[in-house]
């Protein structure tokens, strides 16, 4: 390989191999290559003694253990002068990332890592592309086949659909995410000293190539834009702060329209043998005003007539105290959730496996039962016990409901939920499951996006009004699982296509919304895309937290500050119909 390869400008270093354990035969291979190219280093993953190597570099090494070789302060090896080469090495993760299904998740993690310690070179993400084959089912859809597909006995199933793009190249919400975390230029706005910081981290090129530009946005609608004059950041240079210019000022100096953002961003000036001008290289986002809450209004009592009770626009079954229907809406089901389909990584083999544990728990499969209904002047307060047969643990929730005095139809909800009995596990999500009877719709929402975004995979996606038909929500991850959700929503609507009736939820915080064609459930139990069939309803997941993504499938498993223990919470939602 050296012998072949040793005039291409593209190769920067020799590796001997991969997984291949160790011993002499490794050692000679890289004494030879140091001798016949000594102008390059030799790099080996499979030794991490790295003894005979000029690089340290290991796999999938966890966040904390990545940070301690970060300041060479990781664990010693018994030969002091073997640890005092190795601890003299730069460190490169070779692989630290699994593009398998959603995910992967901690990518801007490790990227704070990489900038804070200078021997941390930097990773590679396994891999590039998803390994499917195109195939048709008999009635001509298309899927990516996978391992199992073909009668094989043998075989790793969909573990070989791990890339950050789709067989057929289409980019993952992978690619958008890291495209954000290793951004080569890096955007700062400051709305307190009105300031803009540039900071350039190539090594070669400047920022000459880039021209610059801000947008002030009012709820996602533009209000002003403009150029940003910035000089030229050379490569490794001192970063760049400028002053806003006197536009921007002025637009943020005005009375907003609800919540106002500005974005700032850089991009081509020109063509470029990798991209078109136009293409942004980097953004960044601040905002500049949030509204005051909204005051608590003075709310319409209920009313009961037989076997219904009225609430604002909302009629609910007297007995069950289920929500019946907002306006001319039904709702076929509106309940609190914790479920979600697997993940890649939740099913991961490592201590990252979560699915496992949520089984276990019986999360796949809870029961809700009623305690108690009740009416005051206030409103309707419904009192509930979920948990799955057989478990020692449970969820008390409680549904709140009121309505304005105003005559406007919105209905509010409160939902305070607290884990009783002893729980051990993480829980995918902690939201509220709503089923609506239409058949094909197109979501509008402010928040975050344009694509799925989840805790840990999230750099990616900037506050801004968004619109797009249910279907394009779906991400098609070759084996189905959870997907498609947005993060920081402030307020989405539905738009059935036929019919003409809608549904807006929204809220003081900001929640995580998914909206899907089919449960959950046939996402858990499909295998390949052509599994999920539209049900003619549209299936709402509106979750006031998510467990996050991680990496589990071949890497550590869920960060710390993104998982989700069971813990009392309470979350509001209102909702609005036409």
């Amino acid at each position: 390989m050296v012998e072949r390869d040793k005039n291409h400008p593209s190769v920067i270093m020799w590796s001997l191999g991969n997984e291949a354990g160790t011993g002499e035969n490794l050692r000679a291979m890289a004494d030879w290559t140091h001798r016949r190219d000594p102008g390059r280093p030799v790099h080996y993953e499979g030794d991490w003694s790295s003894a005979y190597v000029d690089v340290y570099s290991r796999m999938y090494a966890g966040f904390e253990e990545t940070e301690r070789i970060g300041r060479r302060a990781e664990d010693p090896l018994d030969d002091p002068a073997l640890d005092a080469h190795r601890r003299a090495l730069p460190f490169v993760l070779c692989e630290y990332a699994h593009a398998m299904g959603n995910g992967p998740g901690g990518l801007s993690d490790y990227q704070r890592l990489f900038e804070a310690h200078p021997r941390l070179q930097g990773g590679f993400v396994w891999e590039w592309i998803d390994h499917g084959i195109r195939r048709r089912t008999d009635d001509g859809r298309e899927f990516f086949a996978y391992g199992g597909d073909f009668g094989e006995v043998v075989h790793d199933g969909n573990f070989v659909a791990d890339g950050l793009v789709f067989p057929d190249r289409t980019p993952s919400p992978g690619l958008a995410e890291f495209k954000k975390v290793v951004e080569p230029v890096v955007l700062a706005v400051d709305p307190a000293a009105r300031t803009v910081t540039v900071r350039n981290t190539q090594d070669f090129a400047d920022t000459g190539s880039l021209v610059f530009a801000w947008r002030v946005e009012d709820e996602g609608r533009p209000v002003a834009e403009g150029d940003l004059a910035v000089p030229v950041v050379p490569a490794g240079g001192e970063p760049a702060t400028v002053g806003w210019p006197a536009a921007l000022t002025a637009a943020a100096d005005t009375e907003p329209a609800g919540e106002r953002h500005v974005t700032v961003t850089g991009r081509l000036a020109e063509d470029q043998p990798w991209a078109p001008a136009g293409h942004e290289v980097a953004w960044a986002q601040a905002r500049l005003h949030r509204p005051a809450p909204r005051p608590t209004p003075p709310t319409a009592p209920p009313a009961a007539a037989g076997n219904r009770i009225t609430l604002g626009g909302a009629v609910f079954d007297a007995a069950t105290g289920r929500l019946l229907r907002i306006g001319d809406l039904p709702l076929e089901d509106l309940r609190v959730g914790l479920w979600r389909a697997p993940t890649d990584n939740d099913l991961g083999g490592g201590d990252g496996c979560e699915a496992a544990g949520w089984r276990a728990a019986g999360l796949d499969r809870l029961e809700h039962k009623l305690l108690a209904v009740g009416t005051d002047r206030r409103g309707l307060t419904v009192s509930t016990r979920i948990a799955a047969a057989g478990s020692d643990a449970a969820i008390l929730a409680d549904y709140a409901w009121s309505a304005p005095a105003d005559g406007s139809g919105r209905v509010l909800l409160t939902v305070a939920v607290a884990p009783v009995g002893a729980w051990r596990t993480t829980w995918p999500r902690v939201g509220l499951d709503i089923v609506v009877p239409m058949a094909a719709a197109t979501l509008t929402w402010y928040g975050g996006g344009p694509g799925e975004a989840y805790p840990d995979t999230r750099a990616a996606a900037r506050i801004g009004r968004f619109r797009e038909p249910v279907e394009n929500l779906q991400t098609p991850y070759l084996f189905p699982q959870e997907n498609g959700g947005r993060t920081d929503v402030r307020w989405a609507r539905v738009d059935e296509e036929h019919g003409g009736r809608w549904l807006r939820i929204s809220a003081d915080e900001p929640y995580a919304l998914a909206v899907r064609p089919w449960p959950a459930r046939s996402l858990d139990l499909a295998r390949h895309t052509t599994d999920l069939r539209p049900d003619g309803r549209l299936h709402l997941s509106v979750d006031a937290a998510r467990h996050g993504i991680g990496s589990a499938s071949c890497g550590p498993g869920v960060r710390p500050e993104y998982r989700l223990v069971p813990a009392p919470s309470t979350f509001a939602v209102a909702f609005e119909t036409g």
